[in-house]
């Protein structure tokens, strides 16, 4: 069980239907009685779920929140199979069953995660959807990987150990960048890769997007303002909001921008 001083937070395991235990954190479980929103927070690749430790402490002030370690993350089963969009889409709906009146907030590839989640099961449980800081398929396309992948293979702890920095603009500790390296090694390197190879073409993403008939904010850095920009030309009502001076984890670096955004946009989501 992880604990702060302010807040309860909670550990609890489900068993997806191939079998696989899959962990969450949980904590404002009393705010469930209140016909309420839920928040549901989905993490980046190779990320923990423990990574939303300042949003899951927020935002339970006020809403139940939940934050799901995928299947090969955190502190969920490492499976020998299953690193796949539909399977990972599946294990969302799973965890979302119980749930109704959801704000699903994806970061990075939790967002395209989010997004297949849609395109396979619906929008029924959500009230509304948060991506943060992913490609969606509008243009302009992202700069290719590059030798990323292949660095994986070659050099596994030298490549995480530069992707973990580079992804936090604000410098974490050594201790703090030595266990989320040794986190994301908890999953087999083909496995990783598997993930960051979803056989779709780039306008699969936008045209669940654009489908989605529900609020949507989409919440980036420089990096995906031009595909912002694009997403709200293209779809209509979209909100868009851009940390400008963050990097990819935008919700680490400036987390009290992040979490008065998302409790606005919670917010208007409750009076409809």
């Amino acid at each position: 069980m992880a604990q702060s001083c302010a807040t309860q937070i909670s550990r609890r395991t489900f068993q997806t239907s191939d079998g696989v235990t899959l962990s969450l954190l949980e904590a404002g479980s009393q705010h469930t009685k209140d016909s309420n929103i839920t928040i549901a927070l989905i993490t980046g690749w190779s990320m923990p779920a423990a990574i939303w430790q300042n949003q899951i402490e927020h935002f339970s002030r006020r809403y139940h929140t939940l934050a799901l370690d995928p299947r090969g993350q955190g502190e969920s089963e490492v499976p020998a199979a299953g690193f796949t969009a539909e399977r990972r889409a599946a294990d969302l709906q799973e965890f979302l069953a119980p749930l109704k009146n959801v704000l699903l907030v994806g970061w990075s590839l939790g967002a395209i995660e989010s997004l297949q989640y849609l395109h396979m099961f619906g929008a029924e449980r959500l009230a509304g959807l948060v991506l943060v800081d992913s490609s969606v398929g509008e243009e302009p396309a992202p700069a290719p990987g590059g030798t990323f992948l292949q660095a994986l293979r070659d050099e596994r702890d030298k490549t995480l150990d530069g992707f973990v920095r580079a992804i936090f603009k604000k410098p974490l500790s050594e201790d703090e960048v030595a266990r989320l390296i040794g986190g994301a090694k908890r999953m087999p390197v083909e496995s990783s890769i598997a993930l960051l190879s979803y056989p779709f073409p780039r306008t699969h993403w936008k045209e669940i997007a654009h489908a989605f008939k529900k609020p949507l904010l989409y919440v980036v850095t420089p990096q995906f303002e031009e595909q912002a920009q694009n997403l709200q030309k293209n779809r209509p009502g979209t909100q868009v909001e851009v940390f400008k001076d963050a990097g990819h984890t935008l919700f680490v670096d400036e987390a009290e921008r992040f979490n008065a955004l998302i409790e606005k946009f919670a917010a208007s989501l409750s009076r409809r």
